[in-house]
């Protein structure tokens, strides 16, 4: 009986060793929560470090298991501490130059997607790098890497980081010599060279590349040519000479492997400038003529030849222009033949009204003046139908209002204001045009023969060749007499 109870003593006493021996090497782990911007990331976690924790301190610091090269670097712990906040040594590292310092061996583990929330849970205490999995990024996204501290459970915000583009178009108005901010959208005359602005906003991480690409894809409508003058300028320098620009068939592309080469970084702006001629395939009125832009542009920091890119949604500008009809008729709204008229605009900066090519339709009574832009205008009757009388020349303004400030900008409203003459204008919006019909009168007409009108002229003719003839011969008679 009493070895019974010194056997139950001595299982006793082995079972508690056990459990404390179970307690002591079973070590804590901890779990990194992502709650990401966009859905669609999968996420991976390397160990950098690792050590010994105690009260959230990480002491004993070595390097982790995911670093493939730690034989070859210098002890974890003096590169930890020359990477602590508070160190002030002339050998001070950053978090990049350490990216660049170790070489990633195996992934520790992979996340856990649920919907936008993500989970690396099982993990000791340590320094771990956190990132996207390679070649799982598409579209308008770009890959995220950055270091956790993990000393207990962690919930990390990150954001991708992408650049913008926009695209911009000035309005110019000749008759008043004004021309408009950048904005998004612009009307203009058949042969005017429009102006356009391209402008990328890159990313707020571009500094964590080796290099970074920047791409400029621009469509131009049919409706514009391009003018082959594209000028890329940053920090109001001219960089045009690190860019690569073609174009072919309206599709305009302005590259650049390495924005960093001159000095481009985080959120910097380029801008390209150019313009195209607004040719005879414009389109006329509210489909206007629309041109696109989006940037393809590097998204994967942990790509050190920068192969990968992303893409920005589409930016848009519309060019408008527009088109005058004029009806010749007679007073009983007829057609009438036999007219030709011209149509100039006032052009401020040269003082003078310059000619509009004009369109006949076969009967040569519809004049169709095409891609015109607001602005003052001049009709002249310079060929009048026989037996009517020429009109005064009319002088109206065209007007339109178009959104300026869109995505997707519209015309709204065109009008033409007569300030000389007698002219009425129709207007039609989405056709872009103005029409109006123009009245010629006959000329004044003189009473028919043997009408009452005609004979009071013959009696008048009659009573003065009498009367000249009794003046002659009374003449006659006192000359006699006076001898």
């Amino acid at each position: 009986m009493k070895r019974m109870k010194k056997f139950m003593s001595l299982a006793l006493a082995l079972i508690m060793v056990l459990a404390m021996t179970t307690t002591a090497f079973a070590a804590e782990t901890y779990s990194i929560t992502i709650d990401n911007d966009k859905p669609g990331h999968t996420y991976e976690a390397y160990q950098i470090f690792k050590g010994d924790l105690h009260e959230g301190v990480l002491s004993n610091i070595k390097w982790g298991s995911s670093v493939s090269n730690a034989n070859d670097l210098e002890d974890a712990s003096k590169v930890a501490e020359k990477l602590d906040k508070s160190y002030t040594g002339t050998d001070k590292i950053t978090l990049d130059d350490l990216l660049k310092m170790i070489t990633l061996g195996e992934k520790f583990k992979d996340s856990d997607e649920s919907s936008n929330s993500y989970v690396i849970d099982g993990l000791p205490a340590g320094y771990y790098l956190v990132k996207d999995k390679d070649n799982s990024v598409t579209g308008n996204d770009a890959y995220t890497e950055y270091i956790v501290k993990v000393v207990g459970n962690v919930t990390a915000n990150p954001k991708s980081d992408v650049p913008e583009v926009e695209k911009k178009v000035k309005d110019t108005n000749d008759s008043t010599g004004e021309t408009s901010d950048w904005q998004d959208s612009a009307d203009y005359d058949i042969g005017d060279n429009v102006p356009f602005r391209l402008k990328a906003t890159l990313a707020s991480n571009v500094s964590k590349y080796d290099t970074y690409k920047v791409v400029f894809h621009d469509t131009l409508s049919a409706g514009l040519t391009y003018n082959n003058d594209a000028k890329v300028t940053f920090n109001d320098v001219d960089v045009t000479n690190y860019f690569t620009i073609t174009e072919k068939n309206g599709k305009l592309t302005i590259s650049c492997n390495d924005v960093k080469a001159f000095d481009a970084t985080d959120s910097s702006e380029i801008f390209v400038e150019y313009t195209a001629k607004l040719n005879e395939n414009a389109n006329i009125g509210a489909v206007g003529n629309p041109n696109e832009v989006y940037l393809e542009y590097s998204n994967n920091p942990n790509n050190s030849e920068g192969g990968e890119t992303g893409t920005t949604p589409e930016d848009k500008v519309i060019v408008f222009t527009y088109k005058t009809i004029i009806n010749k008729v007679d007073k009983e709204n007829k057609p009438l033949t036999g007219a030709e008229f011209k149509l100039e605009k006032y052009d401020k900066a040269t003082g003078s009204w310059i000619e509009v090519a004009v369109v006949k339709n076969d009967a040569e009574t519809t004049f169709t003046f095409s891609g015109l832009d607001d602005g003052k205008y001049r009709l002249t009757e310079t060929k009048t139908p026989a037996g009517y009388n020429t009109i005064a020349p009319i002088e109206f303004e065209i007007t339109a209002d178009h959104e300026i400030l869109s995505d997707s900008p519209t015309l709204k409203d065109l009008n033409g204001n007569v300030t000389t003459g007698e002219i009425e204008f129709a207007k039609d919006v989405p056709n872009g045009s103005l029409s109006a019909d123009v009245i010629n009168n006959k000329g004044a007409e003189l009473p028919e023969t043997g009408g009452m009108g005609t004979t009071m002229f013959y009696i008048i003719g009659s009573l003065l060749v009498i009367g000249a003839g009794v003046l002659l011969v009374t003449k006659k008679r006192m000359g006699s007499e006076s001898k």
